[in-house]
């Protein structure tokens, strides 16, 4: 089974069989957060994009369990020339990789990319990933963008939604994205952590079984859902 644990934000733990892939993993400054970057496993860390609030705590999780970071080729660059991380894999936007727990794709994501320190971040993506149970499209940040019904014609059983607005597409453009993905669930993410990107989860689900086919999952952080 693939089994995915919100841990608030953007950041995501999915067990994949005995495979630990972590995404966007942003814990000890997240104030919804329910796990420290110290408590937490992974064989491989997935990096979308170079913010800070994405990327923060990728090198010392990296650096402690020996994780395999995939990201861009310039994060991955800058994961081991600037923090040391040993093991990397450098993609770009529209490349797949067949990896131990299953397909890995990058797709487009509009959105920006500087890292932390001023470094290139490269071009901001998301993830398609399939395994045995199924596909997932994590959208990471985004705006909408109409090609995300190329990404959805693949056949996509889970996709992840960023909702929290100002930063990313809002509740609305996320009801689109819905319609466009096609995805059998639909799980929002990427709001509450802060008040500027405050949601109402439950009335932005109640649109999705209004205006769509797809069948919204809201999660807690700590919480979890079996693809």
């Amino acid at each position: 089974a693939t089994e995915l644990t919100w841990l608030g934000h953007g950041s995501w733990s999915l067990r994949i069989g005995s495979t630990v892939v972590l995404l966007d993993p942003f814990l000890d400054d997240s104030p919804t957060a329910p796990v420290k970057a110290s408590e937490i496993d992974a064989d491989y860390i997935l990096v979308s994009h170079g913010h800070f609030d994405h990327v923060a705590d990728a090198a010392a999780i990296a650096n402690r369990t020996g994780a395999t970071a995939i990201a861009n080729f310039e994060i991955t660059q800058w994961l081991a020339n600037k923090h040391q991380v040993e093991n990397t894999l450098g993609m770009n936007l529209g490349g797949k990789v067949q990896l131990p727990f299953g397909t890995l794709k990058m797709t487009v994501a509009w959105h920006s990319s500087q890292l932390p320190d001023g470094s290139d971040g490269g071009n901001p993506g998301g993830f398609l990933l399939t395994t045995e149970d199924g596909t997932i499209y994590f959208a990471c940040d985004t705006a909408l963008f109409s090609d995300m019904q190329l990404i959805g014609s693949c056949g996509v059983d889970l996709a992840v939604l960023p909702i929290g607005d100002l930063f990313t597409m809002g509740p609305d453009d996320a009801v689109e994205a819905v319609k466009l993905v096609a995805p059998q669930r639909v799980i929002p993410n990427h709001y509450n952590t802060w008040p500027p990107i405050e949601q109402n989860a439950y009335a932005w689900a109640k649109k999705v079984s209004a205006l769509t086919k797809a069948e919204p999952v809201i999660v807690e952080p700590g919480g979890k859902i079996v693809l």
